[in-house]
């Protein structure tokens, strides 16, 4: 039988050795490649903190340069891909969409079943390029519209929101989807990137462990959770019903969405600029009544609960200032975390070994046959 001590849900267990990202939940810091999250929030853009965690360096202006255009050259999508969004379902969920679509760019991607690095590299790039076309594609063609073809002279969060509307978002809301972009890219070994992880370390290759990582993202304790807390504040409504409801719902025991972290103890560093993300988008469209909702959700549950808001609450908010629909939040998270996936599909072909943990047995042992004639 296996060791009966073993961690639920593997908490605290050391699984994998990673050079990626740092997270210190009991002060709350979050860092990539060493460098901290309120630093690069600040002062980076998504595609500058990709290549830092792929290439463990910050880019010159140069070289960020030449790794924008590549990715910026790769955003049009193959017309199989197009041509299966145009065929699912119109139950489809834009996640399910997702999941599908990794899986058919892996099925026409030239490179798929190389597992080199330098593969590995360029199909992430491909993959990270082209994401952000799926779900804007879908997005468009299950409202009964055309797709709108990427703008190669775009930021990469900027053409999202371009390729959904048509029309060129203004500054600060590409701004805050960008950011929103590289607080979601990384987060060590979270339930998607585990996933990934495994099926890498069969050394399955980039497209079949990003496909996996996309399956585990969909469920609502991990992805889904950004959709939940926008529901949640839609359901609340207004500033004034927010302790009725935080109370009730607490009496009730049902868990109020974005509250509360596995691994942060104190408030999610992400969180931080969200909050200032989702206050300058509700101060420029001068509409500030879900941002003042989320302030008061907040300050609900840290008095009641003593909970800190986590990365997916705020981003609700984001998200919701930037008009986007809420099934589309979870979509955006995999828009962002791809490259992280990428990252640790990367470093576990480069470092591998089958992962292959036990279960602890809890049924019973030396049961007595019985004939079929018998039972």
């Amino acid at each position: 039988m296996s060791d009966p001590n073993a961690n639920r849900g593997l908490a605290g267990i050391v699984a994998a050795e990673s050079a990626l990202s740092f997270i210190d939940g009991a002060e709350g810091r979050l860092s990539y490649r060493g460098y901290d999250i309120h630093a690069l929030a600040r002062h980076a853009g998504y595609l500058e903190a990709v290549y830092l965690l792929w290439y463990d360096a910050l880019p010159s202006a140069m070289e960020l340069a030449v790794f924008e255009g590549t990715l910026a050259g790769q955003r049009e999508l193959p017309a199989a891909v197009l041509e299966v969004l145009g065929r699912l379902p119109d139950a489809s969920t834009p996640m399910a969409a997702l999941r599908t679509a990794v899986s058919v760019l892996g099925q026409v991607d030239p490179e798929a079943e190389d597992i080199s690095h330098e593969a590995d590299l360029r199909k992430a790039g491909r993959l990270v390029a082209q994401l952000p076309t799926v779900i804007a594609s879908f997005d468009r063609i299950r409202r009964g519209l055309e797709p709108v073809a990427p703008d190669p002279e775009l930021g990469h969060a900027a053409n999202f929101l371009f390729m959904r509307t048509g029309q060129a978002p203004g500054p600060t809301a590409a701004r805050a989807l960008d950011t929103s972009l590289l607080l979601y890219l990384e987060h060590g070994l979270n339930a998607s990137t585990f996933t990934a992880r495994v099926v890498a370390s069969t050394l399955a290759d980039i497209h079949s462990a990003v496909t996996a990582a996309v399956s585990a993202l969909k469920g609502p304790l991990h992805g889904g959770a950004n959709e939940k807390a926008m529901e949640m504040l839609l359901d609340i409504g207004s500033t004034e019903a927010a302790a009725s409801y935080v109370d009730k719902a607490l009496a009730e025991k049902r868990k109020i969405m974005g509250f509360g972290h596995r691994v942060y103890r104190t408030e999610d560093p992400r969180a931080t600029h969200l909050r200032r993300l989702a206050e300058e988008l509700s101060v420029e469209s001068a509409d500030t009544r879900w941002f003042e909702l989320s302030r008061a959700v907040e300050r609900l549950m840290l008095e009641r609960k003593g909970l800190h808001c986590n990365v997916d609450f705020y981003c609700a908010t984001v998200y919701h200032a930037l008009d986007l629909p809420v099934d589309l939040f979870t979509p955006l998270f995999a828009m962002g975390r791809t490259a992280g996936w990428a990252a640790h599909v990367m470093e576990q072909h480069m470092h591998n070994r089958l992962i292959r943990p036990r279960a602890e047995y809890t049924g019973e042992l030396d049961r007595p046959w019985v004939p079929i004639d018998r039972r």
